[in-house]
Order: C-alpha cells, then structure tokens, then sequence
C-alpha cells in the first residue's frame, strides 16, 4: 500500500520539445514533474536545464495533440489536462509569415502566432499603417482557387524573393508593444517624402519601425501594370460557385494561427473581409485607400464582380487616370495638388463641425415639418410569359418608403393602382447613357419569392432622384434622411463619368499616349476588342475624368466598385432545411440573400434589421436565425464551415455599432462575443 503523502508527491517523466535555432541546444528535454506544478514553473525548471542565458519571454508551450497553447502559467499541468504522454513544445510565440496584401504585394512580417487572430490582424495594420483593422481579416487559398496557376506553373520555379518587403523589424514584429497613438483623435497628417502626396499620419508614430518612407510609398502607391498573361494565370471565378470558393478560406478570428493549422513561412492573404468602410479619410488612410482601391481594382479585373462594358470604361478610364496623373506629375504639382487636397478636407470637416454644431437651425425645422415626396410620370415594365413585357406610363407618387401609382395626376387623390412597399427590396440600376436608358429594377420581397418590377426614368435627374430614394427606402428610410442629397449627387455624378463623347483629339491620338489598354480591363473585354479601338473607348470616357487628383481618382474608382449591384456580396453554397437542393446564399452589410445556383436569380432577401436572434447548432452545423413576422430559416453550409457565415453575421453587426462620437478604440470583448460562438 502506498500512503496518501507519499502518492502525492509522486513525480512522473515528461518528455519536452525544445524549438531553437542555435544547434547546440538540446532538442528534446526529460524531466521530473508533479501534477501539480503550475505551467511557469515548468517553463522556469526547463529554461534552467537547457543553461542558455537568452530572452525567453516570447516563448510558450504548443501542446501538439490538442492543438492549444498553454498561455495561462499560473494553471497546473493537473488544471490543463497535462499527463506524460503529452507532446509539448517550447516555442516562440511570434513567427515569421508572408502576406499577399490586395495590391498583390507580398510582404514578410513577424506575426503572433498564439494571439487571436482580430488580435493578430489588429497589429499588422498597425504595421502597415492601415486603420479600421476590424474591416480587414486572413485568408487562406483554397485548394479550387489554386489548381489553375498550379497547373501554369508546373514547369517553372516560383521565384522565392520576387516582390516580397521585409518588415521583420518592425517594433511589433519583434513582439514588442505597438505605439499607443494609433487610434488618437489628434493626428496631424504628413506628406510623404519619396511622393509627395499625402501619406498616412501614423509614420509619424511608426517612423522607428521598418515601415519607413520607401516601404510606405510601396503600399500607399498604386502600380498598376499587368499583362494579360499574367491576369490569364489567376483564379477567375465563372459561376456563383466559383465565387463561393473565394470565401471559403477566411480564418476564424477567435483562434489562433497555429491552432487554425498555419505554419511559419506560409502564405495568406489580408483582405478587406467587411464591406463598411468607416471614416474613410484621406489625410489619414494613404495606406488604406490604395489597398481598397487595389482589392476593388483585382475584383473587377479578375471579374469576381460583375459590371457592364460602360461601367468597365469607366473603371479602365480612372485607372488609366490615375497611371498618366503619377507618371506626368511633378513632385511640385503633386505638393501643389496634396495642399489643395488637404484644403478640401478641412473645408468639408468644417462644414460637417457648423452642421454638428447645430447652425441653420431654421433649416432643420423646415426638414422636420416638411414630408418629402417624389411625384412625377414614369413607365413601369412588368415582365410577361413568352417574353413579352407591358410597357404603362402612369403617374407614380413616392412617400416615405412606399411607391404609390395611378392612371394619371388627376386621380392621384383616390386609391392608387398599386403600392409597393420597398423596405427590403433589392434595387438594382438598369442604366444605358449611350443609349439613354435609365431604369431601376425592384425585387420586393413577396410571401413566395421576389416580385420584379421595372422603372423607366427620361432622364439622368429623374433617375438619381427616384434611385436615391429607392435606395434608401430598401434600408428603411425616407428622403428625410441627412443621406438622401448626398446619395442622389454620387448617382449623378457616376453618371455624368458615364456620359463621354468622342473627343477627336483624343480618339485621333492614341498613340501619343504610353497606355496598354490590356492592363486596364477584365479578359472578357480584351477578347472581344482590338487593342487600338480598345484604347481609343478608353481615351473617350477619360475625358471626363482627366483631371482628376491621384487620390481623388481612386476615391471615385471606390465609390464606383460600391454602385455594382453585386458590392458587398460574399458568396457560400448553402443548404436550406426542407430543400432538396443547393442554394447560394449571399451575405452583405445590411442583409442576406437566398439566389437560385442555376439562374443567379433573388429568390428572398432578409434584413439585418429585421433580425431578432440567430445561433448555430454545432452538432449537426446549422445555422438558425429567426425574423420579424415570425419568418424564421435555417442552413447548412456546404462550401465551408458554418463558423464563417456565422462570423460574418455577427461580424457586421458589430461594426454597424462603431461612431465616431466614441473614442476608436475597439471593443473587442464585443465582437467575440457576436462572432466566437460557442462550439
């Protein structure tokens, strides 16, 4: 028999891993340890075996079969689960990884591999000076998205060291805390030395770190050079499921790299994951701007969005824009040009500050008692069986979010034809210039479906004015809201982008202009064009966006990629309880969308307003949510773990709760909250 004190103190043998570099380390560790020796303690009786003197602060034990780091050093191995068959690991905690940003430059940085990842993410934008890290997430290549450039490259070697920036000495790189001003509201904003324009304010604070004036320019310039080949080598996706495949690598943000499989030296990707770009402001966001330029520039080439050939002219055309402007600009110009800028933004934050401040009270009054609606005669098309359409002008009344018509202006007192409730129907822009069509397609939300109704304006100011109503009225509000005028000039002015005429000059000198057209549009459009009637196209919508700033011109470039009917959408194959078949369900800021996989038809749109609970059963991996009406639906995730779509979800819950009345830090107990799940 064995008494109570002396099977206390038994001890039993652990066999440890040590990961250092230095070869005459000793590799693998035994020692004598009791069950109820805390995780420092163990770490400490290690360190003093191995009789090395080195900073061992970043170190930690992995625990290999459970796939966990053991960071709590004051829990025993009894508390942790730790018997003497456990495979641990001392090793460090930040490891090196590459990351391919959206302006397809690959940058090599030192990462906390044990940190969650919002953590992780949270301080590589620190690095590369982009702010908002909670818009941004990682994402690991599918195996789909790779087989096609495997297949290119199957003859040639990769190059190991072509357009990679080091920045593994970076202060948060070393492990070492990031400067606490990142997020302060007094940031005073800098040119950038190597350009001229205006950089990222946070060099400032970051200018002891790697991402110094050249590193910086590289990341908040754009280069916009690519040869048809090298699109023809990457991942196009062709259908809705090839688009489904895109998303399905986004990591989960409440675990770690090493616990999600990812090794050292492996690849990601950092993309802009959320599509709310908040406080988006140029005196601030170089760094950031130019990566949203880029990720909205590769989706529209590698056709990930859809856009017509007007649109895409439009695209070519400000990017060709912003390549002559850098080109041709003198570093006097482009100071002359960052101080106008910087004007601007002052002039506009003053504007906002009087407004905030509460001038033009009278004004606000007249807002307040006056109820704004739309009257005017428009034509209503209403698809038919055998492919006829009706075609009926009547006489059409918007008030607050309903749209209201009649047989003509004299009856408009009595009980209209029809009233079509807009609160969240899809709005979709149905726009010619050329060929002076302005309609607006209404998919309103109906018991079995959607119905579809078409709207014919006459002219561009009729269509902004109808369209930035339809607009708001699908998210729940009425042209008494502060965003209605804003949103009816950015439709005009996207139209007026649209509406080019042949400059002869222009047309007559393509040649006179250093400019690859293939550079600027999708495959689809290079196929279908030669390359001088392609440059001269592009030459004729440039006309209207000739002068342009650098900055502004991407600026409008975004505000472009956000008209597309398809912005925002993230696509996963999904399916829904009862249904014998698979769907593609697509998730947005605002809504969910339930889309037919053969047709890409808008079956059902459910908003997040509407929403009252959602949750997962992680037995059977099905997401459950519950609306308004008692409309509630649940789904399978068939493209990728439902962790993810459950993660959107909440993840854009929490950022439509960010203001800038608060103080921008991040309340990041919340978003795990709305986002972790409890599997």
């Amino acid at each position: 028999m064995v008494s109570s004190t002396e099977y206390g103190s038994h001890t039993w043998a652990l066999l440890l891993t040590v990961d250092h570099q230095r070869e005459d380390v000793e590799k693998e560790v035994l020692l004598q340890v009791t069950g109820d020796l805390h995780v420092g303690g163990l770490m400490l009786k290690l360190v003093e075996q191995i009789k090395i003197a080195q900073d061992w602060s970043d170190y930690a034990f992995w625990w290999e079969q459970k796939k966990c780091w053991l960071l709590k050093t004051h829990w025993t191995l009894d508390k942790c689960g730790v018997q003497a068959d456990a495979k641990l690991i001392f090793t460090t905690q930040h490891k090196m990884l590459r990351l391919r940003l959206p302006n397809m430059k690959t940058v090599r940085l030192k990462v906390s591999f044990s940190s969650m990842v919002f953590r992780a993410v949270s301080d590589i934008c620190k690095m590369l000076n982009i702010r908002r890290s909670e818009e941004l997430s990682l994402l690991k290549q599918s195996e789909g998205t790779l087989k096609k450039k495997k297949k290119k490259d199957k003859n040639s070697k990769e190059p190991a060291t072509e357009d990679i920036l080091d920045l593994c000495n970076s202060p948060v790189s070393s492990g070492l805390p990031a400067n606490a001003g990142l997020y302060s509201k007094t940031m005073t904003p800098v040119y950038d030395p190597v350009s001229g324009s205006l950089a990222s304010s946070t060099i400032t604070w970051f200018s002891d770190g790697s991402l110094a004036e050249p590193n910086c320019s590289i990341l908040a310039l754009s280069h916009p050079t690519c040869s048809p080949e090298t699109l023809a080598e990457m991942y196009q996706p062709l259908t809705l499921a090839d688009k489904a495949k895109l998303n399905a690598g986004w990591l989960d943000s409440s675990r770690s790299l090493m616990e999600q499989g990812i090794l050292e030296e492996d690849q990601l990707l950092l993309r802009f994951k959320y599509y709310t770009f908040f406080d988006l402001n140029p005196k601030y966001d170089a760094v950031r701007i130019n990566q949203i330029y880029e990720q909205a520039r590769w989706a529209i080439l590698l056709e990930e969005i859809d856009c017509t050939e007007e649109e895409m002219l439009i695209f070519a055309a400000l990017q060709a824009q912003y390549h002559v402007s850098k080109l041709s600009l003198s570093s006097e110009t482009q100071d002359s040009t960052c101080e106008s800028e910087v004007d601007e933004v002052e002039a506009a934050l003053s504007n906002l500050e009087v407004t905030l401040e509460g001038g033009n009270k009278s004004n606000i009054l007249e807002d307040i008692t006056d109820i704004p609606k739309l009257a005017d005669n428009l034509k209503i098309v209403r698809p038919k069986k055998l492919a006829l359409k009706a075609i009926k002008t009547y006489w059409f009344v918007f008030r607050d979010t309903s749209i209201s018509y009649f047989k003509n202006k004299e009856s408009a007192q009595g009980e209209p034809i029809e009233k079509l409730n807009l609160k969240g129907c899809e709005v979709v822009p149905d726009v010619n210039v050329a060929a002076k069509k302005f309609g607006i397609k209404l998919l309103i939300p109906v018991a079995d479906g959607m119905n579809e109704v078409y709207l014919r304006c006459d002219n561009e100011d009729q269509y902004a004015r109808w369209m930035a109503a339809c607009v708001l009225a699908s998210k729940g509000k009425t042209m008494a809201d502060s965003s209605y005028q804003p949103e009816v000039q950015k439709i005009l002015s996207f139209l007026q982008m649209k509406n080019w005429t042949t400059c002869s000059q222009a047309a007559s000198e393509p040649e006179n202009v250093d400019m690859k057209p293939e550079c600027f549009v999708s495959p689809r459009y290079i196929k279908k064009f030669k390359s001088k009637q392609l440059t001269a196209r592009i030459l004729e919508a440039h006309q209207n966006v000739s002068q342009m700033s650098l900055v502004e011109a991407k600026l409008r470039f975004i505000q472009a990629w956000q008209s597309l009917p398809e912005f925002g959408l993230s696509y996963y194959i999904v399916r829904f309880k009862g249904s014998k078949k698979d769907d593609v369900l697509g998730v947005s800021y605002n809504r969910l969308i339930r889309i037919d996989m053969a047709t890409g038809d808008p079956i059902t749109t459910w908003r997040f307003s509407n929403m009252k609970q959602w949750n997962v059963n992680w037995e059977i991996r099905q997401v459950a949510i519950e609306f308004d009406q008692n409309v509630s639906i649940a789904f399978t995730c068939r493209s990728a773990d439902c962790k993810i779509i459950h993660e959107y979800i909440g993840g854009y819950i929490f950022l439509s709760t960010r203001s800038k009345d608060h103080n921008e830090t991040l309340d990041e107990e919340l978003f795990h909250k709305l986002t972790g799940g409890q599997e």
